[in-house]
């Protein structure tokens, strides 16, 4: 089950600039910041009341945030949820008819276990799974 908007990924052409940016209008820092080699990324994490902004960078050329950028420029690039049990949220989805872009829980930002649903079967929104890992 889904419990929680856990934060709105935005793409961004200039981390520096957006992180000082969403500063200014937060009101606040960012709480973390991280590299994710394994998707090509640098993430910055906003805490705003009990959900996250998170902005994401493309690091490399193969980058799904820097294709992104490409063809569609800054923007929302992901909402993402909370899940209890992301195994079985994944089980659930496939059994409704959604297409889910990983098989298996992958690792990703902010440790947690994610992944994600095709924005075709989610109404144009590319949708995450988050599971904290324990």
């Amino acid at each position: 089950m889904l419990t929680n908007l856990e934060h709105l990924g935005l793409a961004v052409a200039d981390l520096t600039a957006a992180t000082e940016l969403y500063t200014l209008l937060l009101g606040q820092p960012p709480y973390k910041q991280e590299h994710v080699a394994s998707e090509g990324v640098d993430t910055v994490f906003f805490q705003v009341g009990g959900s996250k902004i998170e902005l994401l960078a493309g690091t490399t050329p193969e980058s799904a945030i820097t294709k992104f950028l490409a063809k569609k420029g800054e923007g929302i690039h992901h909402m993402a949820f909370e899940v209890d049990d992301i195994r079985a949220e994944m089980a659930r989805l496939r059994e409704q008819g959604f297409v889910l872009l990983n098989e298996e829980p992958k690792r990703g930002a902010d440790n947690k276990l994610v992944c994600f649903v095709h924005p075709k079967s989610a109404a144009g929104v590319l949708v995450e799974l988050c599971q904290e890992i324990r």
